[in-house]
């Protein structure tokens, strides 16, 4: 194949690269609208990306400093001024609210659903729970039990077992997934489900034997069994 059939001629030929250079003076030339508009949209979004980051970080911030009185007030069982605010701190919902989109808030929605859950108050506990996500070992998988609890509160046995199984299955461990398998497996005696909730307490025995929780599952599932036999 020559130099000039190969559309890579420019290469090697100055006079040719010439050619090139102008054809794009030219393209600019007519097109210099389009081109203008596309550079400052790549602009725009590059100093909008940053200045978001910027942004949020800052956010995050004034949201830690805005929700940390409240937890306090949380863990002294002072619900409805953690929840609400006490007139110097917004309260959770309110930080939740907010700065959703920042990781306080993210987190704000997590201990709003651990005051709405105390409180009684089912359905909003539910919704603040779901609505807080984190890829912590710990927090997480609470956050599923804590859905389950509620969902138990509320008669929802089905719910409720789908959620405590996210809790289990959620970066298993020796020293918290035996709990969430125990409540897994009530929640299925109380759905009628006696198949897996015996199933549930098998699982504790076998893969958590030296755990607390498989001494009580021994028993439950022998409750249990004797209990289905009979009927």
């Amino acid at each position: 194949m020559s130099k000039k059939n190969s559309g890579l001629d420019f290469l090697e030929d100055p006079d040719a690269l010439e050619g090139k250079l102008e054809d794009v003076g030219d393209y600019f030339q007519q097109n210099k609208n389009i081109v203008l508009g596309i550079l400052g949209g790549i602009v725009l979004l590059v100093a909008g990306f940053f200045g978001y980051r910027l942004y949020i970080g800052s956010q995050d911030e004034t949201a830690q400093v805005e929700m940390f009185p409240s937890v306090y007030q949380l863990e002294a069982d002072s619900l409805k001024k953690a929840l609400n605010g006490d007139g110097k701190t917004p309260g959770l919902l309110s930080v939740a609210d907010n700065y959703g989109s920042t990781k306080g808030g993210n987190l704000a929605e997590f201990y709003a659903g651990v005051g709405l859950l105390k409180e009684g108050k089912y359905d909003d506990a539910i919704e603040h729970l779901k609505s807080f996500s984190s890829s912590d070992l710990l927090v997480q998988a609470r956050a599923y039990a804590l859905t389950g609890d509620a969902y138990m509160e509320k008669k929802s046995f089905d719910e409720a077992a789908d959620y405590y199984r996210k809790a289990a299955d959620y970066k298993s461990n020796k020293y918290f997934t035996p709990g969430y398998l125990m409540k897994l497996a009530i929640a299925y005696e109380q759905a009628k489900q006696n198949d897996k909730a015996i199933e549930t307490y098998n699982e504790i025995i076998e893969k958590y034997a030296e755990s607390t929780e498989a001494g009580s599952a021994k028993k439950y599932k022998s409750v249990l069994e004797a209990t289905v036999g009979e009927s």
